[in-house]
């Protein structure tokens, strides 16, 4: 069995302003820097390989929190937001002819306009982290965890999710046998730097 954990980056300008990022390559702003540069891994997970997505706010959340650099792993991009990125969710859940809707309503196929549903994030995901063979923290974004984290919990992206994903924590699941499961404990937090 390996275990696998995840970690949201830091905040940027367009995640303050509720903007959809995407794909789109913000970087941390500087109160996130700050923020991070107060964490680092846990001490059972600082020898563990590090992956980030090829997206400039991961991969500086990673060699901050971890003190090294990681490997940039395509596959780990997030979610692609088409048309949307850019643009508000509050503006777009107001517009009646937007299609937007709450993850509580997406199943596996909802798509936004040129981009991509949860079963094509899985479908680039799946080869690339059924082929760990050590234990790893991957930092990326909060669409691809969800992706990972419903397919270990048995989500399907209608009701309720049955996690909350959060800031300065690793969101850890257990991969054996080609399957993902809710691993014990599920949310480590970040140590303070000392």
């Amino acid at each position: 069995m390996i275990r696998f954990a995840m970690l949201r980056h830091g905040h940027t300008a367009w995640n303050r302003a509720g903007k959809i990022q995407g794909r789109t390559d913000i970087s941390l702003d500087d109160q996130a820097r700050a923020d991070l540069h107060e964490f680092c891994l846990p001490t059972s997970w600082q020898a563990v390989d590090l992956y980030a997505s090829p997206l400039d706010r991961a991969c500086e959340t990673a060699a901050i929190v971890a003190g090294r650099k990681p490997v940039v792993v395509p596959e780990l991009v997030e979610m692609d937001w088409g048309k949307w990125e850019g643009l508000k969710g509050v503006d777009l859940k107001a517009d009646p002819n937007s299609e937007f809707k709450n993850i509580e309503e997406w199943g596996w196929g909802y798509r936004p306009p040129e981009g991509e549903s949860p079963t094509d994030v899985w479908a680039r995901l799946e080869p690339w982290i059924l082929s760990l063979k050590r234990d790893s923290i991957a930092v990326c974004h909060i669409g691809t965890m969800r992706i990972l984290l419903a397919r270990a919990f048995g989500w399907n992206f209608l009701g309720k999710p049955p996690f909350r994903i959060k800031r300065n924590r690793l969101f850890v699941i257990n991969i054996c046998d080609g399957e993902l499961s809710v691993a014990d404990p599920d949310v480590v937090r970040l140590e303070a730097v000392a």
